[in-house]
């Protein structure tokens, strides 16, 4: 089987190389780019192709004309196309005789759109899924070929949870693409009618409130924290960022605080800073604020 791979972040990286060095499947051609200035997790995938000599397409605008001509002349079965910031014209689509493999982790149909495992994590959803569809026209609406739910745990952020999903997605990969060369896949048609589609986050959902509550700041933070962008806080007129939190549960009687205004400092215990919110305390516990704050400052 002739597979044509387009990618540029970490989990396409990870996904390339599985297929080269644990399926049968011939990788023809890999498209990527040099790189990206809105993938926090951009990977190129030019030194795979290069170490395997699979032929290179370096694909820095959205030229898909050229992109045509140039998957057209390969002649794949299927082409994987992984952690790619554009949808794929219907003439590219309609190249493989398989179809074209999208990857989105989350339980399709719902929450289909852009930054799902940063908005599954602000919203503090409790399971998500690592899902591969045939890619259409539409965004993230294809048929259905694998889905493997995953359960989001309290303590995952980011980081722990894009790494659960890189895992689970590579054995689907190893999978699906044993099924094509057997031929015993299956395509599962999305219900549309459940469908709902998130948003691209902007800068302003990453600066946090203090008159939000703990549990949504804590959500907030665990969600950009690396390999994204780290949500932030406005201190002494600077914009400060904040890798982690914890909410605290034992130091402060909840009831003692209920009264204390939004954002105040209520310790600091060596780097470890306690910030009242709206509804509860927060420990800063992996932030840039310095100089320390002092007791009694606001945030």
């Amino acid at each position: 089987m002739r597979i044509v791979f387009i990618g540029c972040v970490k989990f396409s990286y990870a996904a390339l190389e599985m297929v080269i060095k644990e399926t049968k499947a011939e990788v023809v051609g890999v498209i990527t780019k040099n790189e990206s200035k809105f993938n926090a997790d951009f990977a190129s995938l030019e030194p795979l192709a290069k170490k395997y000599k699979i032929p290179l397409m370096i694909a820095e605008n959205n030229d898909q004309e050229q992109m045509y001509q140039w998957i057209k002349e390969l002649n794949p079965d299927v082409i994987y196309c992984f952690g790619w910031s554009y949808l794929l014209n219907k003439k590219i689509l309609e190249i493989p005789k398989l179809g074209v493999i999208g990857y989105h982790p989350t339980k399709l149909p719902k929450n289909r759109g852009r930054h799902p495992i940063i908005w599954t994590l602000v919203l503090g959803l409790k399971e998500t899924a690592s899902t591969f569809f045939f890619m259409d026209e539409g965004a993230d609406s294809g048929d259905i070929l694998s889905q493997e739910v995953l359960p989001v745990l309290e303590t995952d952020d980011a980081n722990t949870l894009y790494n659960k999903l890189i895992s689970t997605a590579l054995q689907q990969i190893k999978t699906f693409t044993h099924q094509f060369m057997d031929n015993t896949y299956k395509r599962i048609p999305q219900d549309h009618d459940q469908a709902n589609y998130w948003r691209k986050r902007n800068k302003e959902d990453g600066l946090i409130n203090w008159r939000m509550s703990a549990k949504t700041i804590y959500n907030l933070v665990r969600a950009l924290t690396k390999p994204y962008v780290g949500a932030h806080c406005l201190y002494r007129n600077r914009e400060v960022k904040v890798w982690k939190t914890q909410i605290d549960q034992h130091y402060f009687n909840q009831e003692e605080v209920f009264h204390i205004e939004p954002g105040k400092v209520l310790k600091v215990e060596g780097n470890h800073i306690y910030v009242k919110c709206g509804e509860g305390v927060l420990i800063l516990v992996e932030h840039e604020l310095f100089p320390l704050p002092k007791e009694g400052e606001y945030l």
